[in-house]
């Protein structure tokens, strides 16, 4: 897309954007416009101005009150919170004007769940040739399972080193080196190599280094099972995170015919490096030499065997899906599509207070606010943009994002025919920011109109600032991406507006510390709106321009998903 032709065309709209300061040359010029266009123009930025004061904290408020009290039990996939929250947001997108966005002509596209409930083991023993440990579930492991079945078993299964437990022929990296591994387990190091920004680009995360990827490598090797080495920096999170993400019912869409462990599990660090040395060798010695492509695996001369029951349940959730059709005949089968989570994680393990609610307040009630807001101002223009706008409301994103899969499975508009996604999840709750962090940036011809309109409101725009983290493999644009959709997660900025250097990183790490997926992710009438107000309007901004301009966004040649959107694009022409 060519961005000077979309800036030229939106001069004016830019002028007057988030900040919400009106140009007045635009004002007195307006009127005596003699070219039609420019009086459009103009006329169109007015109203878009007007809209864009209909995104407001209080409006946002209301939304997060809502969905994220006790009476909707954390919103976990498939329980009476759920639907309950599922009903709520279609309500209140037919009251902003949207229209039922689902192909059935409902508001609620629908998706099977599997709900797999594993009895995990109180202890889990590992034997070497003359001794042997015991581990503790909760305190050293957490296990599940790997299969929809009722049953869970595998005996004196050999466990294998295999460092990262990567393939990547485009870094020419295989950790496996066709060693046969068909019935062993295991033990791989989180996160990917990271100490070369030319190799797996360096500190920021890529694909491989998420525990979705070391889970289906496992597989793919036809191991038994596979156990990831916790460490808080290689995850991201402290080990309470695991403890209470992947423990009690765990959801996933009904399996197809994909290669699969039979169980998957982390181990804390600890565990992990007592468990080596009971095989006679030293963890960081085997890390270090994983950091080397000639790596090959290290059977460790420890076997193990593992027997859960797994309790089988299925149910159903959805992604809500509220349309605003377009209003150009040549574009409006286009769409530009924004996206947050409606999900949490229900009810769960009590922390200390006794509390078993997990709220999911931050993540993801506030996150579902913004697209809201933005659905409620575009539905005031007086006329709708060039594209459709499609607010999609995804489901089961803690479990895998499973809702945002689903709906890349059986998209309502054609892959090639989605423009882009703006993304939202876990927003700022601190207050106004300098700045903006867009987890993507660097990757898509997103990259410059947003910049301009961050720009306008006196930001600037950043790529991921905890690149560490992996965060655009970690919500629901990923899944997006990979049908090919050029893809903008916003998330807050760390420079915050009348606060001391380091401020906002401080708030952003205590936050992961001690709330992320707990019980205390609850609504606090502290909470600062004015960031996510800023944020919103970047999308809102961001997104007209993209829903107006003559073509679609592009991903950056080279880039991991550019294959995809050329497929996309060409499949439009079959």
């Amino acid at each position: 897309m060519s961005s000077t032709k979309l800036l030229i065309a939106f001069t004016l709209f830019v002028a007057m954007a988030a900040c919400g300061r009106p140009d007045p040359s635009a004002e007195k010029a307006a009127p005596q416009a003699e070219d039609k266009a420019v009086a459009t123009t103009t006329t169109v930025d007015r109203s878009a101005e007007e809209a864009a004061l209909l995104i407001a904290g209080d409006y946002m408020r209301s939304i997060v009150v809502e969905i994220a009290d006790d009476r909707y039990e954390g919103r976990g996939p498939g329980s009476p919170g759920d639907e309950m929250a599922r009903r709520y947001l279609a309500d209140e997108m037919a009251t902003l004007g949207l229209l039922p966005g689902a192909d059935d002509g409902s508001w609620q596209q629908m998706f099977d769940l599997v709900g797999i409930n594993a009895s995990q083991p109180a202890s889990w023993t590992f034997d070497g040739k003359d001794t042997s440990m015991t581990l503790k579930q909760w305190d050293q492991f957490i296990v599940g399972s790997g299969v929809q079945q009722p049953e869970v078993a595998v005996s004196d299964a050999e466990v294998v080193f295999v460092g990262y437990g990567i393939q990547a022929p485009e870094y020419d990296w295989d950790d496996y080196k066709g060693t046969d591994l068909n019935g062993k387990i295991l033990l791989m190091m989180n996160n990917d190599p990271d100490w070369d920004p030319e190799l797996f680009e360096g500190a920021t995360r890529l694909w491989y280094g998420r525990w979705d990827y070391k889970f289906e490598s496992a597989a793919r090797q036809g191991a038994a099972g596979a156990i990831i080495i916790h460490t808080e920096p290689s995850a991201g999170y402290p080990f309470q995170v695991v403890q209470t993400s992947w423990t009690g019912v765990q959801f996933e869409l009904p399996a197809d015919d994909e290669p699969r462990t039979r169980f998957k599990a982390w181990l804390t660090e600890d565990a992990s490096r007592e468990l080596v040395a009971m095989a006679g060798m030293d963890l960081d010695v085997l890390r270090e030499a994983a950091s080397n492509r000639d790596f090959a695996p290290v059977p460790l001369g420890i076997t193990t065997s593992l027997a859960m029951d797994v309790d089988i349940a299925h149910a159903q959730s959805a992604n809500v899906l509220g349309l605003i059709p377009g209003s150009d005949p040549g574009l409006r089968d286009e769409v530009v599509v924004y996206t947050a989570h409606h999900d949490h994680l229900g009810i769960g393990t009590p922390n200390d207070e006794g509390d078993e609610i997990y709220n999911g307040a931050r993540d993801n009630a506030a996150g579902v606010a913004i697209p809201m807001a933005i659905a409620r101002a575009i539905k005031a223009l007086p006329v709708a943009p060039r594209r459709s706008v499609l607010i999609a409301l995804v489901g089961a994103e803690e479990q895998g994002l499973l809702g945002a899969e689903h709906y890349a499975a059986n998209p309502t508009f054609a892959p090639g025919k989605i423009a882009a996604n703006i993304n939202y999840d876990s927003p700022n709750i601190w207050g106004a920011t300098h700045d903006v962090t867009f987890i993507g940036l660097g990757k898509s011809t997103i990259d410059s109109i947003a910049a301009r309109f961050a720009e306008e409101q006196g930001r600037v725009l950043k790529p991921d600032q905890f690149p560490d983290k992996g965060y655009f493999y970690r919500s629901d644009q990923f899944s997006l991406a990979k049908i090919g959709v050029p893809a903008m997660y916003l998330k807050a900025g760390t420079d915050f507006v009348d606060r001391p250097t380091g401020w906002g990183r401080e708030q952003q790490n205590q936050h992961t510390t001690v709330d992320y997926h707990q019980p205390s992710d609850e609504y606090d009438a502290s909470w600062n709106f004015d960031g996510m107000v800023q944020d919103a309007l970047l999308g809102y901004w961001t997104g007209l321009a993209i829903a107006n301009a003559d073509d679609m966004p592009a991903w950056n040649p080279g880039d991991e998903f550019e294959a995809a959107r050329l497929a996309a694009l060409e499949a439009l022409d079959q």
